[in-house]
């Protein structure tokens, strides 16, 4: 069995292992470790390494693709049916939450342009809006959508959770009911996975249903939102944004979010904390022993 890791960090977590568990080191595609045809058990480089997406097609002995992020979107096409493919669901949810109550608080508050005026020299009061009292539609009702209910729960909001489905039962509404929503939200939080049901979720009419000077908060993927769409609301100055995800990703030179002042955009940090690295080894330390002793692996992903 060979695995390649991302890091030689990974080294430490699975220095116990079997003999026969040959482990290298894969941290560029352009300087490969071995013959990518041998690898048994692959996990793919991290934040802003390099990517193996050209490489993945070769392993044709690949038994288990483990992605240390949450979406798999970008790589079930890659792989055939016998290859099993895990992801990493419920590893970023506190992080990933963090982002959104943070990027939240601050474009309700003003501190994009508050510290544009610190740098500029500007003693420039600007009132902020309450987050307190604020009708917050939480669209997404997995790991990540419980983390942010959980972390809204002081700030007193009017919160509203919608899924895929409605469960009454839970009090959550389905997606069928976002026209008779969207009017009255103040902050609508999108933390939901790449689809071909989510595509472009977040679309023109959307967006026009929503009321004036309502806040978009994006923590799922790029293409959830058509951003020719949200461009118009922006530049309008009718909506407001936060988004730690784009489409396209990443931005390209010269793109007109870069410069919109009701833009609020971060480069998909919302998981990047200084305990990704531990939390993605520990999942993989427990995923290969897994797999050497022939238990079902964790957070398979549906093919």
């Amino acid at each position: 069995m060979k695995i390649w890791l991302p890091h030689k960090l990974g080294l430490t977590y699975l220095h116990d292992l079997p003999a026969e568990v040959e482990i290298e080191v894969a941290d560029d595609p352009a300087a490969l470790p071995s013959d990518p045809e041998t690898v048994t058990f692959f996990v793919p480089t991290l934040l802003d390494q390099p990517q193996f997406h050209d490489v993945v097609p070769r392993m044709r002995a690949l038994e288990v693709l483990q992605l240390p992020s949450a979406g798999s979107d970008g790589w079930l096409h890659l792989t055939p049916p016998t290859t099993v493919i895990c992801d990493a669901r419920g590893l970023h949810s506190a992080a990933t939450a963090e982002w959104v109550l943070a990027a939240t608080l601050a474009q309700l508050r003003h501190l994009p342009s508050l510290h544009s005026a610190q740098l500029d020299g500007v003693w420039k009061p600007q009132p902020g809006v309450d987050l307190s009292g604020r009708r917050v539609l939480l669209i997404g009702a997995g790991s990540v959508g419980a983390a942010v209910a959980r972390r809204l729960e002081p700030f007193e909001v009017d919160l509203t959770v919608v899924a895929r489905t409605a469960r009454p039962a839970e009090g959550v509404r389905g997606v069928a009911d976002l026209p008779v929503l969207l009017p009255r939200a103040d902050v609508v939080i999108v933390v939901v996975p790449l689809t071909a049901a989510t595509r472009h979720l977040v679309d023109s009419e959307f967006l026009a249903a929503l009321p004036d000077g309502a806040l978009l908060v994006n923590a799922s993927r790029g293409p959830v939102v058509d951003t020719t769409a949200l461009l118009g609301e922006l530049s309008s100055g009718r909506l407001r944004a936060a988004l730690d995800v784009t489409d396209p990703e990443p931005l390209p030179d010269g793109h007109p979010l870069w410069r919109e002042a009701n833009a609020l955009i971060t480069p998909h940090v919302g998981a990047i904390t200084e305990g990704l690295t531990d939390r993605v080894y520990r999942l993989v330390r427990d995923q290969v022993d897994r797999y050497l002793a022939g238990e079902p692996l964790a957070n398979r992903v549906d093919r």
